[in-house]
C-alpha cells in the first residue's frame, strides 16, 4: 500500500494528465477507502494543488463567474473562431436553427453564409445584428428581460414564442460542461430559456472552446444525454473526449 506521500503524487499525476479525478477511481486504483482519498483531496486542495468537487478533483476552479461579453469574446478569440467556423458548416439550406447566446455562438454567427433561404431563431440581440445583414436569414428575436451582460433576452416571453415552434438545430454555448452535472450557465433564467431551446430542436451541438470543460456554473441546462454533439478546440483531454463518445456523443476536435 502506498503511503500519503506516494498516493498524493499519484493524484497530481493523475490530474496533470487527465484534469481530473474521482474518488471511485482512485479508490480502486490505490486500494484505500473513500474516506482516505477525500481527506488526501483535502489536503492537496488546502495546499493549492487542486479544486475538489462533487466526486473528485480538478485542477481548474469549476465554478465560473459571469462576466460581460465585450470582455468574454476577448478570452480564447482564436479558438472560438475556429469552433464557430465548424458549426457554420452544419448549416444547411432550408434550415430553422436555434442560436442561443455567447460570445462563442455570436462568432458562429459572422461564419454562416447561406446560399438559399435560413431561419434563425435567437435569443441574442448581437446574434442578431450579425445576421440581419444577410437577406436569405429570416430572424426571429425573441423578447423578454435583457440581460445586458450577455445582450441576450431571458424570461417567460421568449419561452412562450419556442413553445410555438419546432427547429431542427441548435447551436449552444455553455459556460461549464461537467460530466456528471451536464451544461450550465451563470444565469438560472438563462438556463431555464436553454433548456425550452433543447426541447424545441431536434439536434442540439454544443459550441464551447476546451477551458469550459470540468466547470459549472450556478444555473443547470440538461445532462449530457441531451447533447448529439459538441464542438471543441484540441485542448480537450483525451480521456474526456473517449468519455463524451462513450456516452453517445459526436465530439468535432479543431
Amino acid at each position: 500500500m502506498l503511503n500519503i506521500t506516494e498516493r498524493h503524487q499519484h493524484i497530481l499525476t493523475r490530474l496533470q494528465a487527465e484534469g481530473s479525478v474521482t474518488v471511485l477511481d482512485l479508490c480502486r486504483e490505490l486500494n484505500v477507502s473513500s474516506v482516505t482519498i477525500r481527506k488526501d483531496l483535502k489536503l492537496l486542495e488546502d495546499k493549492n494543488l487542486l479544486f475538489r468537487t462533487h466526486g473528485g478533483g480538478t485542477l481548474h476552479n469549476p465554478y465560473t463567474v459571469d462576466k460581460p461579453v465585450n470582455e468574454k469574446e476577448k478570452i480564447r478569440s482564436a479558438e472560438k473562431t475556429r469552433i464557430a467556423i465548424a458549426g457554420a458548416s452544419l448549416v444547411e439550406p432550408d434550415d430553422c436553427i436555434i442560436i442561443a447566446s455567447g460570445t462563442t455562438v455570436q462568432a458562429l454567427a459572422k461564419h454562416i453564409h447561406p446560399v438559399s433561404s435560413l431561419t434563425v431563431v435567437t435569443a441574442a440581440l448581437n446574434v442578431a445584428l450579425e445576421l440581419i445583414r444577410h437577406p436569405e436569414i429570416e430572424v426571429i428575436q425573441l423578447g423578454g428581460l435583457l440581460r445586458k451582460s450577455s445582450s441576450s433576452v431571458t424570461g417567460p416571453y421568449s419561452e412562450k414564442i419556442l413553445g410555438d415552434l419546432s427547429c431542427n438545430k441548435l447551436f449552444l454555448g455553455v459556460d461549464g460542461i461537467d460530466i456528471v452535472f451536464g451544461l450550465t450557465t451563470t444565469n438560472a433564467m438563462e438556463a431555464h430559456l436553454n433548456r425550452k431551446m433543447i426541447e424545441t430542436a431536434q439536434k442540439t451541438i454544443v459550441l464551447a472552446d476546451s477551458s469550459k470543460f470540468g466547470k459549472r456554473g450556478f444555473g443547470r441546462i440538461c445532462g449530457l444525454e441531451d447533447v448529439e454533439q459538441i464542438i471543441t478546440d484540441s485542448g480537450i483531454s483525451e480521456h474526456t473526449v473517449k468519455t463524451l463518445q462513450g456516452m453517445g456523443i459526436a465530439v468535432t476536435i479543431v
